[in-house]
């Protein structure tokens, strides 16, 4: 339906932010109701019932080719920490940052990131290790480091009280570098960590460091350009001297959103359908069973004494469980993918074929390109792809960087040519 004006419950579900059961309540009680598509009969949505939600309102009347077209007024240059397989990295370099330093302590990530940038200056130490003074004066600090607890006992939360977690090393970068823009990336989970703490923990010392926060801001890959369904918390700072002139506005949407099929078959993403490429199988018993499940569909799709023997003690818990025995659909984004794709609790089952996805197929569902080569053994390979930040997801929030920094060069130049002037 990508070039028509209705919308499946599916697609419907992911532009509004909902689950279908939701969609199915607002049937019901008339908040919002389908109609039967003549063509076959669906049940669909016309886009001007969607046009009053915000979500719809920003999909139908995006910018996204006008914000991509931006170019940089100038080569930024970037620290990149906590750089994995590239995937923020590789976003940045897109939008025309230049990297002075790529920081991981992953050896198969570092070799993956030499293989593919020979010209990176990829450093693979402990972060705690590296001095930042010699970078002094980087445009931008980027990166997403792992959320670990702080302790609050009769402390004021500071920038020496988050000592001895990767956080703080992440604020000495942004201490010792004094980058004009820092962009961090985190689970949306951070938002909540330890009641609110922990967030508010790394607002203080933001604020600690002379940094001006935007609001932070979850961000679901679905709505740039990524055929998956992951969800990334942001965090956007500039530095207080530059505040006033950085006029930062989140990315755009996409103009639609994009599927498994979009992601493993030719056509807007890829020019050719996926390549071969090495992936984990099932045991023959776990492929039996998953042999049943249709497109889409998980473990509540088999009989009951399947359901029992595969679900075993889960069979009785609460909750949906929607991850176990969970087949991807061609015409649905991808759930979020995981360091491995044949873990119970995360299944992530090829949409026909009953096979986890390959390493190929996770890189383009993260939208790496097809030649970004992983380095390492299988495990290692779908744990840096499945840790990675979406590569066009990256690519946009850099692009609105771009704009924004422009902008403080716009004005530093008028500035200068007044100063000439007079």
């Amino acid at each position: 339906m990508k070039n028509s004006e209705f919308f499946s419950i599916a697609q419907v579900a992911d532009i509004l932010g909902v689950s279908k059961e939701t969609l199915r309540r607002w049937d019901k009680n008339g908040t919002l109701k389908p109609v039967r598509d003549d063509g076959n009969n669906y049940r669909v949505y016309h886009k001007k019932q969607l046009e009053e939600f915000e979500q719809a309102k920003l999909l139908f009347s995006s910018t996204w080719d006008e914000e991509h077209s931006v170019e940089p007024n100038r080569n930024y240059t970037l620290v990149e920490l906590f750089a994995g397989a590239g995937g923020l990295a590789l976003g940045l370099e897109r939008a025309g940052f230049k990297s002075l330093l790529l920081n991981e302590i992953d050896r198969h990530a570092c070799d993956t990131l030499r293989f593919n940038r020979p010209e990176w200056n990829v450093c693979q130490s402990d972060i705690s290790e590296v001095d930042f003074e010699k970078y002094r004066g980087a445009d931008v600090v980027s990166g997403g480091f792992p959320c670990q607890a702080f302790s609050y006992a009769g402390k004021k939360l500071g920038f020496e009280d988050t000592r001895g977690t990767l956080f703080f090393e992440f604020a000495r970068s942004i201490k010792e570098i004094k980058p004009k823009v820092f962009i961090a990336e985190n689970v949306r989970g951070l938002l909540n960590h330890e009641g609110g703490r922990t967030l508010e923990a790394i607002k203080n010392v933001i604020a600690e460091l002379g940094y001006t926060l935007i609001e932070p801001r979850v961000l679901k890959a679905i709505f740039y350009r990524v055929p998956q369904k992951r969800e990334r918390l942001f965090l956007i700072g500039v530095r207080n001297d530059l505040a006033d002139k950085f006029t930062f506005h989140w990315p755009s949407p996409f103009k639609r959103i994009l599927t498994v099929k979009d992601a493993l078959k030719a056509g807007e993403l890829y020019e050719s359908d996926v390549p071969p490429s090495p992936g984990q199988k099932y045991p023959e018993k776990k492929k039996q069973i998953l042999d049943l499940i249709p497109p889409g569909g998980y473990w509540r799709d088999l009989p009951d004494e399947l359901q029992r023997e595969y679900m075993q003690k889960s069979y009785f818990l609460g909750g949906g469980k929607t991850g176990m025995a969970r087949r991807l659909s061609w015409d649905e984004p991808s759930l979020t993918l995981t360091c491995a794709p044949a873990q119970k609790q995360t299944e992530r089952c090829h949409p026909e074929e009953t096979r986890p996805l390959t390493v190929r197929e996770y890189a383009r569902i993260q939208t790496f390109p097809d030649n970004w080569v992983f380095s390492g053994p299988l495990s290692a390979q779908y744990k840096q792809i499945g840790n990675a930040v979406p590569v066009n997801l990256a690519t946009a929030v850099a692009k609105s960087v771009v704009r924004a920094l422009n902008k403080i060069e716009l004005y530093h130049s008028e500035k200068s040519e007044n100063l000439i002037e007079t």
